[in-house]
């Protein structure tokens, strides 16, 4: 199916709902005879000032658009209604007597001015130079009138035509329209005769979108496959032959291998314009996005998403397939990882690469620093969540709905429920959760971030500053499913600077301090208590650089007991030198079953009660350990279950 944009505005090259033309010249031209010659197909005996407005129905136009033509007569009309006409017109006909050439001379002197200067000197209403009453005579003016076309770009196309023999009335309207639905300007400059660079870009890209097998050529099946993406039908085996001769004896690099070059490509569709066939070029223009500007309209690349507070956008499946696909498909060497080559070439249907060297910080690569396909589909998953509209952009950029049977990239993207609605259920159905790590200037919260990457801190140590990212960004096993894990690492500088709302919101926060620094702790715990004591998000304290040593906090109570006593988990200890990636899964459990903290501080308590009854009885109480172990992972069960059990959608 073709898909045409709706109506932005007149003359914009995109497919309107009707056509409106206007007809005007001298008088004694013939204009309203030109309307009542084509509504009752004959020659009017009696014809009257000025024809009526005729409205011609869809279903019998070329186009099936419903069209619009207006007379406008100098005797009963006056300069502001002729104003108003021009503006309203999506199409104007300058009508001259071919046999009186002081008529055509005032196509110069008076109505292209006169239309300029209501219009704007840069105005894109598609003019069309009408030659009347040439039945009278036995010459042509279209070498003069052609002439005018190269100095009046606005001027779509010229026709001679006769009222009373009915010649070409019919193709002077069938112009008229087809000047609005499939202008030509846009597309060709006359006086260089070759495509605009508009043009250009835009056929360059929708080759590279069909060239699937990224070698450069169009193929017979993807040329076949282009053909029924745009026209529906297939070519015949003997019309792709005949269609690669044509090119192949006027553009010598046009053919390679059997199959189409860019080149060729686009010097068939500047054959097609110079045939007067330059509807098939927008058909496949509009096919692939464009508008009449030739860009993909703000309503093509960004479409309307509504995403409700409390909820968040994840890719689902049909994201995921056509991104995997994506990258397979330009991982020319097969070595897992895009080159730099292969990156230009895989983005090079969009404005640009949309990453630069923070990438290598966000996701991972390999080891020459080259984006892997997880890490190609992690940083997707990023976009999606932070920055949807730009997910959405680049989706389209890259043919998303072009290459998939889905109208629109919308398709690709999930708004997840509200994360009420999670707390209600105490588990969360999302793949993707945002946890942010909040504390003190040098407690290594970018090692801590790094870690995910697999990174250790003399690794860290290594990168440049300017390239290290606020986000990161991996997947994680939540009881044997695969869930992505952002970690966002939280630049507050002092206990004074306030956290703003979007800092504070998120699936799980990471307060982490420095265990080697007595004044370290104090900063989260104030952190806790202004901003997540009340609230519903899980939060989980992370004690880092444990292999420096621990010391006393400088705090009314020391880590462990503020955790008891807020109902954390114990404090987590964690060493940025030989980071372990069992934090991280904690940290996306805790997101993913909010209510686990529960859980974590009844066997933190069990703990405690195991080692006083161990420092009370010594070895005499080894028995009563192994007791209490027993009833503190059976009460872990019980609560687990419950946790399940109310999760259930069942």
């Amino acid at each position: 199916m073709v898909c045409l944009d709706n109506r932005e505005g007149k003359n914009k090259g995109n497919h309107p709902d009707n056509v409106r033309i206007l007809l005007v010249g001298d008088g004694d031209t013939g204009k309203t005879s030109l309307i009542l010659s084509l509504v009752s197909e004959e020659f009017p005996e009696h014809v009257p000032a000025r024809a009526e407005e005729i409205t011609i129905p869809p279903d019998v136009t070329p186009e099936r658009v419903p069209t619009h033509i207006v007379d406008f007569s100098e005797r009963e009309q006056s300069p502001e209604e002729l104003r108003r006409e021009l503006q309203a017109a999506d199409v104007v006909c300058v009508v001259y007597s071919v046999e009186e050439e002081d008529t055509l001379d005032r196509i110069t002197s008076h109505w292209l001015p006169l239309i300029r200067t209501t219009l704007g000197e840069d105005h894109d209403t598609p003019i069309i130079l009408v030659g009347n009453k040439v039945d009278l005579v036995d010459y042509s003016t279209m070498e003069i009138v052609l002439d005018l076309m190269l100095e009046y770009p606005e001027i779509e196309t010229c026709i001679e035509c006769s009222a009373r023999s009915l010649k070409n009335i019919s193709e002077l309207f069938y112009y008229a329209q087809k000047a609005v639905l499939h202008p030509i300007a846009p597309l060709y400059r006359l006086d260089e005769r070759d495509l605009t660079e508009e043009c250009k870009r835009a056929l360059s890209r929708i080759f590279r979108l069909c060239d699937r097998d990224c070698d450069d050529i169009l193929n017979d099946h993807e040329l076949n496959v282009f053909q029924e993406l745009c026209f529906q039908s297939p070519l015949m085996p003997q019309a792709l032959d005949d269609l690669k001769a044509v090119v192949s004896r006027n553009c010598p690099d046009g053919v390679q291998g059997d199959g189409l070059t860019l080149r060729g490509f686009l010097f068939l569709h500047r054959l097609f314009v110079q045939r007067g066939r330059h509807e098939t070029t927008w058909t496949v223009l509009r096919r692939f996005g464009y508008n009449g500007a030739l860009t993909l309209p703000p309503e093509y690349l960004m479409p309307p998403l509504r995403v409700p507070p409390g909820c968040s956008t994840e890719l689902n499946h049909a994201g995921y397939l056509f991104l995997t696909e994506l990258f397979e498909r330009h991982d020319r060497d097969k070595d897992g990882a895009l080159s730099p080559a292969e990156t230009v070439s895989l983005f090079a249907t969009c404005p640009g690469v949309p990453w630069g060297p923070e990438l290598c910080t966000t996701v991972t690569t390999n080891s020459a620093g080259y984006v892997t396909l997880a890490g190609f589909l992690a940083q997707w998953t990023l976009w999606t969540a932070l920055d949807v509209q730009m997910a959405l952009q680049h989706l389209a950029y890259l043919g998303f709905c072009v290459a998939s049977p889905h109208a629109s990239q919308l398709a690709a993207i999930t708004v997840t429920r509200e994360k009420s609605l999670d707390l209600a259920k105490r588990a969360s159905v999302r793949s993707v959760y945002q946890c942010h790590v909040i504390g003190p200037p040098g407690v290594g919260k970018t090692t801590f971030c790094q870690g995910l990457l697999g990174r250790s801190l003399q690794e860290v140590q290594t990168l440049r500053e300017d390239t290290v990212s606020r986000h990161t960004i991996a997947t994680v096993q939540v009881y044997g499913q695969e869930k992505y894990l952002v970690l966002h690492d939280i630049d507050v500088h002092n206990i004074t600077d306030a956290l703003m709302p979007d800092e504070v919101a998120c699936d799980v926060a990471c307060l982490i301090y420095d265990v080697s620094s007595p004044t370290s702790f104090e900063y989260i715990a104030r952190i806790y208590l202004k901003y997540f004591s009340e609230s519903q998000i899980p939060v989980l304290v992370v004690g880092n650089k444990e292999d420096a040593g621990k010391v006393w906090q400088r705090y009314m109570t020391q880590p462990e007991q503020f955790c008891v006593q807020h109902k954390l988990p114990p404090p987590h200890p964690f060493s940025s030198a030989r980071p372990k990636r069992d934090i991280y899964t904690k940290l996306a459990t805790m997101a993913a079953y909010p209510r686990f903290q529960a859980a974590w501080m009844l066997f933190y308590k069990n703990r405690q009660l195991q080692q006083l009854r161990l420092a009370v009885y010594g070895e005499e109480g080894r028995w009563l350990k192994v007791g209490l172990g027993v009833a503190a992972a059976a009460a872990i069960v019980i609560v687990l279950s419950k946790v399940f059990r109310s999760s259930d959608p069942r």
